[in-house]
């Protein structure tokens, strides 16, 4: 059967329709401190965070050393992070990053329901988000949102059109119920709020 009839078969046994409901009743829930709500979730779901005082304007680049003094390969497209060794925008192919041990990557917000990032693809090789072992996440304090509802009004999708919401590590259970970090993407996530 083809997927058109398919669809008109369903739709001439349809009996009974309802009316979409109202958003307006809809209440998304909102925090007193969501800087400080998103740090405690961020580290619920396995992240860590790193607070800077406001104003504190320490080099990106030493924080990256400090949290990763053993890194080899750090993938970046910030001008700022100058210890790169690696530039997503410049590789040929995105099997190139395959081996880098930190990416360092600028988010645009977070957000304090459920302490997830949002990464638009501003490089060529979006792999870099996934393939890295460590990813560290650069996110201004003002930028914290309440909820995914605040989250999905600001997204605005660029020339590659494509983004996605990180929270921290890549993890699953689904073997034997045993946690595994990193089974699909970066094993640890630092998000270091400026």
């Amino acid at each position: 059967m083809k997927k058109e009839e398919l669809l008109a078969k369903i739709k001439r046994n349809i009996t009974t329709q309802y009316e979409m409901p109202s958003i307006d009743d809809i209440h998304p829930i909102t925090y007193a401190d969501p800087l400080k709500q998103f740090m405690e979730v961020t580290q619920v779901v396995g992240g860590k965070v790193m607070l800077l005082k406001e104003g504190d304007n320490t080099d990106i680049n030493s924080i990256v050393k400090k949290l990763h003094p053993d890194a080899k390969q750090i993938a970046s497209e910030l001008p700022e992070v100058t210890i790169a060794t690696i530039n997503p925008n410049t590789v040929k192919e995105a099997n190139e990053l395959n081996g880098t041990d930190v990416a360092v990557l600028k988010g645009v917000f977070g957000v304090a329901e459920n302490g997830c990032v949002w990464i638009p693809q501003t490089m060529k090789e979006k792999a870099v988000c996934f393939i890295s072992e460590q990813l560290v996440i650069i996110l201004n304090r003002k930028d914290i949102v309440n909820n995914m509802h605040e989250a999905y009004s600001r997204i605005e999708l660029n020339d590659y059109g494509y983004g996605c919401f990180i929270s921290g590590p890549s993890k699953t259970a689904d073997i034997a119920q045993a946690l595994v970090m990193g089974a699909q993407a970066a094993r640890g996530v630092t998000v270091v709020i400026i």
